[in-house]
């Protein structure tokens, strides 16, 4: 890893771009909190992405107490942000859509969600929780809405009870490219956001020279890469978590400005696969 080339990455301000049919500017890089560590560490963490621009923040009710060190890291801030949560299938009837969001909101101490989506496909219909998220987009509880973890059978179904999916946030790195053969393509098509989760594979970066060359080659590092990379299509956003304000630092220089020859390189170092469904989570 190279000493301080999160900062030197992140001189400027943190690229934004249209957030699907929300048209709202949404910082490319984002925040995640998945299985978040120290609290106070956290809270650090995410004050720090904050400062370096990184003000799209992503949790869940499933995420234990996420939400309560969110809650506890923004405050004074709010208005900068983008701030989305999850609804678990298992609460995702119209009234339990609802309450849950309220607790998500109470447990954030703000008033609003600027989106808020299904974690993945349950029992419930479809029809049931849209209906609950326009009430709540009624209610002013939350801006926009969207999902998690959908094929695009889901996409299509989901479609067809109400075209104003604002994102669907799936996994995505580069040694799980699935997504690129239909999801992606079918997001673009309809101005559906795609926020990518897990962009360093959970635990297994791989190591390769590939990544360290273009790293070199742009004074940055390995994840740095990578996370240019994926974001590479306007239609993408990521959400990398970070357990300290280094690794934050880190994670918000990754706006690499690859050329050809390194989209190409890293093509063939993470060859793209064959079409297959979504992994279940």
């Amino acid at each position: 890893m190279l000493k301080g080339a999160g900062h030197l990455r992140h001189s400027g301000a943190m690229d934004k771009r249209p957030f699907g049919l929300t048209r709202r500017p949404v910082a490319v890089l984002g925040q995640g909190t998945w299985q978040l560590g120290d609290r106070a560490a956290s809270v650090a963490a995410l004050r720090r992405g904050m400062e370096l621009g990184m003000t799209h923040i992503d949790t869940a009710e499933m995420y234990g107490d996420a939400e309560l060190v969110i809650g506890d890291a923004i405050a004074g801030r709010r208005e900068e942000l983008f701030l989305v949560s999850k609804v678990l299938p298992s609460n995702a009837s119209r009234k339990g859509t609802l309450a849950a969001c309220v607790r998500s909101l109470k447990r954030l101490k703000t008033d609003r969600l600027d989106c808020y989506l299904l974690h993945w496909r349950g029992s419930y219909p479809l029809a049931e929780t849209v209906a609950a998220f326009e009430e709540l987009v009624e209610k002013g509880k939350i801006l926009s809405w969207g999902v998690s973890n959908f094929d695009v059978s889901d996409l299509e179904e989901l479609w067809k009870i109400r075209p104003q999916v604002a994102c669907n946030q799936v996994l995505y790195h580069l040694g799980e490219r699935a997504i690129e053969h239909a999801v992606i393509p079918w997001c673009e098509k309809h101005d559906v956001a795609v926020v990518a989760y897990s962009p360093f594979g959970s635990g297994s970066f791989p190591r390769h020279k590939t990544l360290d060359e273009v790293a070199k080659k742009h004074g940055a590092t390995a994840r740095q890469v990578a996370l240019a990379f994926l974001t590479r299509r306007k239609s993408v956003f990521s959400i990398p978590k970070s357990s300290s304000p280094k690794h934050t630092e880190e994670n918000a220089g990754g706006s690499v400005p690859l050329d050809g020859a390194d989209l190409q390189a890293l093509e063939r170092a993470f060859p793209l696969g064959k079409p297959k469904s979504l992994p279940m989570l």
